[in-house]
């Protein structure tokens, strides 16, 4: 399942690992593959994910195939043995990670698995990012409502929302706070999935076009009594009920901040807006002043990802913290600034601890603008990866 070149020089040479990603797990292994050209130190960088993905592995000295957790959780290759029988996927990767020297882990998309056996990777010498530093923790962060009363009790701004799980709950929380714009997404998720703005008649004159919605998706704009309609009538809620929220709709400004952070303590953090289909890279103090506070009371360590956005008096609020590197974080390359190369230089023991204040200082203000880029898989290449 790997294709080490000289086994003899990966067990003595330290090692990083990227497991499973959500969307940036290529950008950050090229990130690294820079980050070893600069150095004379020899180190390796490994790659595994469930799926066959060669754009991926491209970029990697090593590559594995994580084992499937169940039997729908790999949908590109049949399972070569029952699922029962599986060794779990952070059980395999430790061993993998222990054969090769690994010295960092990034665990990706899978946090709070690696993060419930956080002391056997500590007594295998290897640095464990999940996001935080306990499972509490980690389901603190993917829960959207715990999230936000967590805030609140460190006073650190924050939107409001408030939970719904049936129908009648929204309908009663409606009638209390539909003076005012308002949306909805569910308690957990990621990529903006089951996220809509609703007409509640105090944005503008009109409400929403009925059919606009369908037509306009990425809008995100819904008429209020069709969204109560189709959760009312959904197959898919009656079969796995969704928790959800019902939060006031903020007009302001959206940031998203990619941090590199250690026990709490931030290290280096990028901000970034979006206005169209540009994302403009920069270092917003304001931001930071939230982003800060925030980092510590939830302990984060690794990289990870916030949301914020600006209510209608400008004050920044929380939206959420992904544990996990953003898509986007591959935009701070060009900013002078590659905060995937900043913290795994620091934690392979590269360069010295970072100190925010001096990383800000670094940070060219720039525009991107992200492009579609293909690539070409060959015909044998998960044949290769399966070996």
């Amino acid at each position: 399942m790997d294709n080490p070149a000289n086994d003899s020089h990966h067990i003595t040479a330290p090692a990083i690992w990227l497991a499973e990603g959500q969307s940036s797990q290529r950008d950050m292994l090229a990130s690294l593959q820079a980050l070893k050209a600069q150095y004379s130190t020899p180190f390796s960088i490994i790659a595994s994910h469930r799926h066959n993905r060669p754009e991926i592995f491209e970029f990697a000295d090593i590559v594995y195939h994580e084992p499937s957790v169940t039997a729908t959780d790999s949908d590109e290759k049949a399972m070569l043995e029952p699922v029962e029988t599986l060794t779990p996927r952070w059980e395999f990767v430790l061993e993998q990670a222990q054969k090769h020297n690994v010295k960092v882990l990034l665990t990706g998309r899978n946090g709070i698995d690696y993060e419930a056996h956080r002391e056997k990777f500590a007594l295998a010498g290897i640095r464990l990012l999940t996001g935080a530093t306990s499972v509490a923790a980690l389901e603190s962060i993917d829960d959207k409502f715990a999230f936000m009363q967590q805030c609140h009790e460190h006073n650190i701004p924050v939107a409001h929302a408030w939970r719904f799980d049936s129908v009648a709950e929204l309908e009663a929380l409606l009638a209390k706070h539909g003076h005012q714009p308002l949306c909805v997404k569910p308690v957990t998720g990621i990529f903006a999935q089951g996220f809509w703005r609703l007409d509640t008649g105090k944005e503008n004159d009109e409400q929403y076009d009925s059919f606009e919605h369908l037509y306009f998706t990425e809008e995100k704009k819904i008429n209020t009594a069709q969204f109560i309609n189709a959760y009312t009538n959904s197959l898919m809620v009656h079969e796995r009920p969704i928790p959800m929220l019902l939060m006031p709709f903020l007009s302001g400004q959206e940031y998203s901040i990619d941090v590199v952070c250690e026990y709490g303590e931030v290290l280096a953090a990028i901000t970034r807006y979006k206005t169209g289909k540009i994302q403009h890279i920069g270092y917003e103090q304001s931001v930071m002043d939230v982003v800060i506070p925030l980092i510590k009371a939830f302990g984060c360590d690794g990289i990870v990802s916030v949301q914020t956005k600006a209510d209608d008096d400008g004050q920044h609020r929380v939206l959420e913290i992904n544990s996990r590197p953003s898509g986007g974080i591959d935009y701070t390359t060009h900013s002078g600034v590659d905060l995937t190369q900043v913290g795994f230089g620091y934690w392979l023991g590269l360069t010295d601890k970072p100190k925010l204040a001096d990383i800000s200082q670094k940070i060219i203000p720039c525009q991107v603008r992200s492009i579609m880029v293909s690539v070409k898989i060959e015909a044998d290449a998960e044949e290769d990866i399966l070996k």
